[in-house]
């Protein structure tokens, strides 16, 4: 049987040291990981659960190395949001994930962006409306190269930064999350067959912003380097 229409590409992230690559399945994000980022944008960091959203595939935006990439600004915003996170690449997927195991599921991880309409996404929750408008625009989602876990630990605390033109915007620690790594994966395998190939966004911390256009981001986690973009 052909296809009707060109087979569109499966997007698929390149891996640090090696010229293998890392074909991505499923792309989901965890919403207010962080208490201070929580609080900034209103909610209570001690009662509310966990949850989570999606973004298509084709929303990431690879960013294969040291040199900057053009980030385009997308259409219908005038307000649009950085959000500097950790991305855990699952290697093996599952259900009902016990939470003592699911960091064994993990391939890699890699610096990522949840970049937002902020607008459009006040709008939505003004309007108890779905966020898919704010959160999956084309290229929403920039990431680096992937870092594989063999021979190394599964990240707990380390510096997590943003800069716009050379200026701090955010500044964290990975310890910060309020739901683990594994508690993510776990909590998420209980909505979710869980596959290889399964990116998640692990949450930003405070000091989420505006960008615009002629500024350049720089993303940075300890340990994983560094993204930098050019909106454009």
């Amino acid at each position: 049987m052909l296809s009707v229409i060109p087979n569109p590409p499966r997007t698929a992230l390149p891996i640090a040291g090696s010229e293998d690559f890392f074909p991505v399945r499923r792309v989901y994000c965890v919403g207010r990981n962080y208490a201070a980022h929580a609080r900034e944008m209103g909610k209570d960091p001690e009662r509310e659960p966990p949850f989570f959203f999606m973004k298509p595939a084709d929303a990431l935006q690879i960013v294969p190395g040291a040199d900057a990439v053009d980030h385009p600004y997308p259409p219908r915003t005038t307000n649009y949001h950085f959000e500097v996170e950790l991305v855990a690449a699952l290697g093996c997927g599952g259900q009902d994930i016990p939470t003592a195991d699911a960091l064994d599921h993990v391939y890699g991880y890699a610096v990522g962006l949840d970049m937002t309409r902020r607008d459009v996404q006040d709008e939505a929750k003004r309007l108890s409306r779905p966020w898919d408008l704010a959160k999956s625009a084309d290229a929403s989602a920039p990431i680096g190269p992937l870092h594989p876990v063999e021979g190394r630990r599964h990240p707990m605390r380390g510096a997590i930064t943003l800069s716009v033109d050379d200026n701090p915007r955010q500044a964290g620690d990975l310890s910060e999350m309020i739901w683990s790594i594994a508690d993510q994966i776990a909590l998420l395998s209980t909505y979710f067959e869980l596959h290889p190939g399964d990116l998640i966004f692990t949450g930003t911390p405070s000091g989420v912003g505006a960008v615009e256009r002629g500024q350049v981001m720089q993303a940075a986690i300890e340990g994983f380097g560094a993204i930098r973009l050019n909106v454009v």
